[in-house]
């Protein structure tokens, strides 16, 4: 249901009453005659201006009806249509990128310090019945906040962050989606370090509680990385394991497509940010890639995101009520426009 023009019926089989309007218009001109209503007006027209007057007085009131009639029509073919509605988040999992291209200074101070600010400002936005946990990812991913509604707790977890070796961002999203549905237990050890011999077991488990992606619409992933991973499970994988909780990921990417050299240590990287990986991750998951090429554009970024977080994506939403009352608001309004032209109810 992507497509924002989808528009469906649960019982197209009615439409076939459709039929009835055209056939009704064919009585109503043939009343119409019999009753000998349209020559004797005609002949009493005075003006130009009467004439057309008289023949919108005539033909408003039945189109009028007819329309109702349509729509009611359609009602009872119970109408549906893609229609973006208000979320019900609940739970929002920060999983924040801390290896050492996070030391990039393409966006300044340092990409990590920028993701920092920007992300305590998305934080602040939030509804407050929302809960938010965060995920440090390095060589290994933690949980660094448990999901809470404490702001005070989230911003401290998120300023504790530092930079270190590694980026392990399959784990991170694996540990993300345990945090968000802690309810579902799900094995993220085995997810990690898949036991020898058996690397088809987490796909198949998978595959059994297979959902929608993207139907999962009380909690939601906000990745923020370059998009680069050196260690770890395939972030992809960890991707279509959210995607089989309906779990939707949302992906920032930090830095530039050209990159820059991070020096520390006593060594040297050329760190650059891999858009397509990110993309496909939210691909994946029904999510949604936000680029951020400066401090100030992250920022606007999670703006733009704490508003998608309030709308669901387009979902299949029965209308019938909508086409029912517009239906009797046209029927009844020829019916009234009637009456008090003619005298009569058409």
């Amino acid at each position: 249901m992507g497509d924002p023009t989808s528009f469906t019926f649960l019982w197209p089989t009615m439409l076939w009453l459709l039929l009835a309007v055209p056939l009704l218009m064919l009585v109503y001109s043939w009343v119409l005659k019999r009753r000998g209503a349209l020559a004797a007006r005609h002949a009493r027209l005075e003006t130009v201006g009467g004439a057309a007057t008289s023949r919108l007085q005539r033909g408003l009131p039945p189109l009028l009806w007819l329309l109702g009639l349509t729509a009611l029509i359609l009602a009872v073919a119970r109408p549906q249509a893609a229609l973006v509605l208000p979320a019900r988040i609940e739970t929002v999992i920060l999983a924040l990128d801390m290896s050492g291209s996070m030391r990039a200074t393409d966006l300044e101070p340092t990409r990590l310090a920028a993701a920092q600010s920007a992300a305590k400002a998305f934080v602040d936005e939030q509804p407050r019945h929302v809960k938010i946990g965060v995920v440090g990812i390095a060589a290994s991913a933690a949980l660094v906040q448990s999901p809470t509604d404490n702001r005070e707790d989230i911003v401290k977890s998120i300023e504790r962050l530092e930079p270190q070796r590694g980026t392990a961002l399959g784990s991170g999203l694996a540990i993300a989606l345990d945090a968000a549905l802690p309810q579902a237990r799900i094995n993220v050890e085995e997810f990690i370090n898949p036991p020898k011999g058996r690397k088809d077991e987490p796909r198949k488990k998978m595959e059994e509680r297979e959902m929608t992606a993207g139907s999962n619409t009380a909690a939601a992933i906000v990745l923020l990385s370059d998009g680069q991973s050196n260690v770890g499970p395939d972030p992809l994988k960890a991707a279509e394991l959210a995607a089989s909780y309906g779990v939707r990921i949302y992906t920032v990417g930090m830095g530039t497509p050209e990159g820059t050299t991070v020096s520390a240590d006593g060594w040297q990287m050329r760190v650059r940010l891999d858009e397509e990986k990110l993309k496909q991750i939210a691909r994946v998951t029904e999510g949604e890639y936000f680029r951020a090429p400066d401090a100030k554009e992250l920022k606007q970024v999670y703006s733009k995101l704490s508003a998608k977080l309030a709308f669901e994506k387009q979902q299949p939403t029965e209308i019938t009520a909508l086409f029912a009352a517009l239906g009797a608001l046209l029927a009844g309004l020829g019916a009234v426009l009637s009456m008090l032209w003619f005298n009569r109810v058409l």
